[in-house]
C-alpha cells in the first residue's frame, strides 16, 4: 500500500513503513484529529501520539502488541479525549511537556522538555518545544536510516501556516520557534504529520514563511 497522508474519519489507518518504524495515521473524532501509532519493527515497542478521540478505534489499532507510551502534543481537549481510556486499558506511560501537564485528564509519568529523547524500541523521538499555540506545545522529530526526517507537529504547524494563537505575542512566539527550531534546522524533504488533516513537507511550506509573518496568523 502507498502512504498518502490523507486519512479520513471512520476510515482505515494510513500506514507507512519506514526502515525502523511503522507509522499508522488514524483520523478520529468530530474535529478530524490525527492519532499516530509508531511501532518499532525490530522490538515491537510502540508509542501513540495524541489519543485524541474514539478510544475503541485507537485500541483496535494498537491491538494485542500493546503500547509503551502515550505522548500528548498539547493540552487542548480534542487531542486527549481518549487518553484516560487508552492509558487505563494498555498501562502505557504518559508523556507531555510540564507546561501543559496539569490540564490533561491523567498524571504525566514522563515530563519532557526541548531536546528530550523518547525511545521507540530501537528508534527515538526528539522533542521540539514550539511555544505559542499553548505554552507546552511540542513537536516530535524522528530521523530514519534512509536519511529522511519525520516531524509530528500537533497543532503548531499545518499545510498553509502555523497553528492558531490567542494573540500577537503568542503568534510571534510560535512563528519564531517554528522558523528557528524547524525550518532553519531541517531540510525540505522533512515530512510533516500535523494534528489535523493532510500531511505536508517543509519544502512545500518554506516559501510561504514571509506571507505567514505578514498576515500575522
Amino acid at each position: 500500500m502507498t502512504y498518502s497522508g490523507a486519512a479520513r474519519v471512520g476510515g482505515p489507518a494510513d500506514v507507512r513503513e519506514l526502515p525502523e518504524l511503522t507509522i499508522s495515521k488514524l483520523a478520529v473524532g468530530p474535529m478530524d484529529n490525527n492519532a499516530y501509532l509508531l511501532r518499532c519493527r525490530r522490538t515491537g515497542e510502540a508509542v501513540l501520539i495524541d489519543a485524541a478521540a474514539e478510544a475503541d478505534r485507537i485500541l483496535e489499532l494498537i491491538g494485542q502488541d500493546g503500547l509503551t507510551r502515550a505522548i500528548t502534543t498539547h493540552r487542548h481537549p480534542d487531542h486527549w479525549g481518549a487518553l484516560a481510556e487508552v492509558v487505563g486499558t494498555t498501562g502505557a506511560r504518559t508523556v507531555a511537556h510540564p507546561h501543559d501537564a496539569d490540564d490533561l485528564p491523567v498524571s504525566v509519568d514522563e515530563p519532557v522538555e526541548h531536546g528530550s529523547r523518547i525511545p521507540v524500541g530501537e528508534s527515538e523521538l526528539q522533542v521540539i518545544h514550539l511555544r505559542g499555540h499553548t505554552p507546552g506545545s511540542i513537536a516530535l522529530r524522528c530521523d530514519d536510516s534512509g536519511g529522511r526526517t519525520h516531524l509530528f507537529t500537533g497543532d503548531s504547524l499545518f499545510p498553509g501556516g502555523v497553528g492558531k494563537t490567542a494573540g500577537p505575542a503568542d503568534f510571534r512566539s510560535l512563528i519564531t520557534d517554528v522558523e528557528e527550531r524547524v525550518f532553519n534546522v531541517l531540510g525540505d524533504d522533512t515530512w510533516v504529520y500535523p494534528g489535523h488533516g493532510k500531511d505536508t513537507t517543509l519544502g512545500a511550506e518554506r516559501a510561504s514563511l514571509p506571507e505567514w509573518h505578514a498576515r500575522g496568523w
